[in-house]
């Protein structure tokens, strides 16, 4: 079993690669890091002397003066090896450089030197390293106005607020699924390579991916649909969308009911996509679910009856609750990597609809079992 620690674990890309790591117990040990440790080389040294792998992820990425920028990342990659040297470790290293190492720039200038930095090292103590040079990187939970422009147009829209486009260039991308995956892959396979550079997966216009994101609003926010999604990007870019919405308040969303002298009918959901809907009953008492999944989009709506439907962010303590009433049918949507369940609170049985975007695949089932 490999002990994999990642320097940066509490960033954007460090927690996605820690909570993969943590779908593999039988492969992989997480070794816990605290930034802290680069200030104190007894945690530091305590750090390393564990690993068999470690992540080098930590960086800055912005500040109101480019020469910290450059800096901080040289300092961080020193404080590294030279906890490497105190440890005598033979960990396989891995660096996350940046595309923006052709340009000049303060960042892209310290990744550079960083990475060939670590690759001297490597040579000297005869060890493993990748320097990896990674593309524009996108998904659920990056931080607005840091990470990336998906980051930032998704939580401007979603929160009402107008975004601007500054240069539309042309980007090339990568989900960061996509890119832990690739991390992965460099750990199974352990790669020595000072230069390894990872393929981008998809292209755009800074202008299209606003118009992209418009169009999740106005759909799936605003109207309870769930839009076309033509390929694996835009399925990728719709589930970083949901991420920033206010999910705490936006559910239960209430269908519209039609009642007349013969019952009511309700409009569960409208769908450019296809998928498999589903039906089921749950006596009082009863909980369903205690999962999650990391690309699935669901559907809750309850028909008949009362429920609890709560969720919680992998990797938080936060548990969100909703009640929901077949008096008043109403649904939930699950965002990715958000553990969920439903139980039935009632004293009658609980109807519920459920609908979801693939079919299921006992082979590759995207569920992940967790106690909400």
């Amino acid at each position: 079993m490999l002990r994999i620690g990642i320097t940066g674990q509490h960033g954007f890309v460090g927690t996605h690669l820690y909570n993969t790591l943590g779908l593999y117990p039988e492969e992989f040990t997480r070794v816990e890091f605290q930034k802290k440790y680069f200030t104190n080389e007894k945690e530091m040294d305590s750090f390393v002397a564990q690993c068999d792998v470690i992540v080098h992820l930590a960086a800055m990425n912005r500040h109101n003066d480019p020469e910290v920028i450059y800096k901080t990342n040289l300092e961080l990659v020193q404080k590294l090896i030279a906890s490497l040297n105190r440890t005598e470790s033979k960990a396989h290293i891995i660096m996350s450089s940046s595309s923006q190492e052709e340009r000049d720039n303060p960042y892209g200038k310290s990744k550079k030197e960083g990475r060939e930095t670590f690759g001297e090292w490597a040579k000297e103590a005869k060890s493993t390293f990748t320097g990896m040079v990674i593309p524009n990187v996108f998904g659920p939970f990056g931080h607005p106005y840091y990470n990336s422009v998906v980051a930032t147009f998704s939580h401007q829209i979603a929160n009402g607020e107008t975004p601007e486009i500054q240069v539309d260039g042309d980007l090339k991308l990568i989900y960061v699924e996509e890119l832990v995956a690739e991390i992965l892959k460099v750990i199974r396979e352990r790669k020595n390579e000072a230069l390894y550079t990872v393929a981008h997966t998809s292209e755009a216009k800074v202008s299209e991916l606003l118009d992209f994101l418009q169009n999740y609003k106005s759909q799936y926010q605003d109207r309870g649909e769930i839009p076309s999604l033509n390929n694996t990007f835009e399925l990728n870019l719709f589930n970083t969308y949901r991420c920033y919405m206010d999910i705490a308040n936006y559910f239960p969303v209430k269908f519209t009911q039609h009642t007349d002298p013969r019952g009511s009918f309700v409009e569960v959901i409208r769908l450019g996509v296809g998928g498999q809907v589903s039906f089921s009953t749950t006596v009082p008492g009863i909980t369903r679910g205690n999962h999650f999944h990391t690309r699935k989009i669901e559907r809750f709506a309850v028909i008949k009856g009362k429920a609890l439907i709560q969720l919680r962010k992998i990797g938080t303590d936060e548990v969100l609750d909703f009640y929901l009433d077949g008096n008043e049918p109403a649904y939930v949507d699950m965002p990715i990597w958000y553990t969920h369940n439903i139980k039935n609170i009632g004293d009658e049985v609980l109807y519920t609809n459920f609908w979801i975007n693939e079919f299921y695949d006992p082979e590759d089932a995207d569920t992940y079992f967790e106690e909400v």
